[in-house]
């Protein structure tokens, strides 16, 4: 086992701790929404219909938008003829608040309703989805965005959202119900798709104000694909990760995992359009055009001037908690245990469809990664011992990582979403100070139904 003197000589340790509390104060603005899940008939292509599972009847659910300070309150319908529950993506939310079915809150039942009612304390690109066999219900439709504004960073004429993802449809247009519960996705990369849109829609369209300046807000609704963007601009300026601000960098191309967002603050000047492109595979797909339009309604010329916000927890006294992620397709996962008994990898395959394991124990939302007090700084040392790809997500908090998503980057990210390649050993540095059980999964939501998933819990 690592001993924390060995860990602590790579990690800088001269930082102070930023501290959180959410709590519901009686004079805060309450924003309000209804929210229905339903079954709905959705077009992907004319003259097609496909059967999703939607909010509010539309793909993708209603942009809710509250500003730093608000009460969110959000009641939510189930409509469904299955249970379901929401989870908040991104905030740092009040535990009960959570939307983990069977931790933080009993299953919606149909015909059942919900209040979620929580603060939103940071500004940032979030979104919300069903969290109640989320591989499916995700894959159905079940997701939203969330935009939390702040008055300080309020100077972008244009302000998108660009959810992206990519459906799995059959010949038909029609959501691949049989492939649903494949072994193969499930022990491999995960449900990846065929069909990619943005909004909702294929190759869509959007207008701004030409000379005005405009900010874009990534966000990966993909059950499990790995999304990688590209433009015709030569370099795109990005102002936020996972809701967090950063100091502006610049790429010439990025990647975003399932879970994650990112924001681009894009001034197209003399360009009258410009195209984004999905550059993954080995053709480009066409993501969308931005095309700007004449405005004499530009309001002024401010630039940004973001920056991080957060400073980084001293680890003098920091917790480590190791886990060893294995398993899936060519791994080298022999036997794990699972609800108390010991397995061989096949027979976990054949007979609970379980491929995934933390320190050889398939995960569960029972399963305790550790228990730590509220305001102590704990560190996941994880190693990536698989042959795959995992898009590692800590609900209720972030965590400072030292990102290998960006080329010529070098900086730790405050993030709540972090990609680890097959093979790669990382650091999440993580300040306890939001109480609760945390759930901390792979957001390859197949890989998290079939084991990669437990909690933190923090007392």
């Amino acid at each position: 086992m690592t001993s924390r003197r060995q860990f602590l000589k790579y990690i800088p340790c001269t930082f102070v701790v930023t501290k959180y509390n959410a709590v519901l104060a009686d004079n805060k603005n309450v924003i309000n929404y209804k929210i229905t899940a339903k079954k709905t008939s959705f077009s992907f292509k004319d003259n097609t219909s496909a059967e999703l599972l939607l909010y509010n009847d539309t793909n993708p659910g209603p942009t809710l938008k509250g500003n730093v300070g608000d009460i969110l309150r959000v009641n939510f319908t189930n409509n469904l003829d299955e249970p379901t529950s929401i989870h908040w993506h991104g905030i740092k939310n009040i535990n009960k608040m959570d939307g983990v079915p069977y931790l933080t809150q009993d299953p919606i039942q149909p015909g059942e309703t919900f209040v979620y009612e929580f603060p939103l304390n940071h500004s940032g690109t979030y979104w919300y989805h069903a969290h109640m066999d989320s591989w499916k219900q995700v894959a159905k439709g079940l997701y939203g965005p969330l935009v939390v504004s702040n008055s300080k960073e309020n100077i972008f004429d244009d302000d998108l959202v660009i959810l992206a993802d990519d459906w799995r449809l059959n010949k038909n247009y029609e959501i691949d119900e049989k492939s649903f519960g494949s072994l193969m996705d499930w022990s491999h990369a995960g449900r990846i798709g065929n069909w990619l849109t943005i909004n909702g829609k294929k190759s869509p369209e959007y207008q701004i104000n030409k000379d005005g300046l405009t900010r874009l807000r990534f966000i990966n609704a993909s059950n499990a694909r790995v999304l990688k963007f590209g433009s015709s601009l030569k370099k795109m300026k990005i102002i936020a990760v996972d809701g967090m601000s950063v100091k502006p960098f610049f790429q010439e191309v990025f990647t975003l995992a399932p879970g994650q967002r990112l924001d681009i603050s894009v001034n197209l000047n003399d360009l009258s359009e410009v195209n984004f492109f999905e550059i993954s595979q080995k053709k480009p797909l066409n993501a969308f055009v931005l095309k700007t339009i004449k405005s004499n309604q530009i309001t002024n010329n401010k630039r940004p001037n973001f920056s991080s916000k957060y400073s980084f927890p001293s680890l003098e006294n920091a917790k480590i908690i190791k886990i060893h992620m294995q398993g899936g397709a060519m791994g080298n996962l022999a036997k794990a245990e699972f609800e108390g008994v010991e397995k061989d990898f096949r027979t976990l395959a054949t007979e609970d469809r379980k491929l995934w394991a933390f320190n050889k124990e398939i995960g569960s939302y029972d399963y305790l990664l550790g228990k730590v007090k509220t305001n102590e700084v704990v560190v996941f040392d994880l190693w990536n011992d698989t042959r795959w790809p995992h898009s590692m997500h800590l609900h209720g908090n972030h965590f400072f990582v030292k990102s290998n998503e960006f080329k010529g980057l070098n900086d730790y990210l405050l993030r709540d979403t972090y990609l680890m390649q097959p093979g790669e050993k990382s650091k999440f540095v993580v300040l306890a100070d939001n109480p609760g059980k945390w759930l901390f999964h792979c957001h390859m939501l197949e890989h998290a139904a079939s084991g990669m998933v437990g909690y933190l819990e923090v007392i």
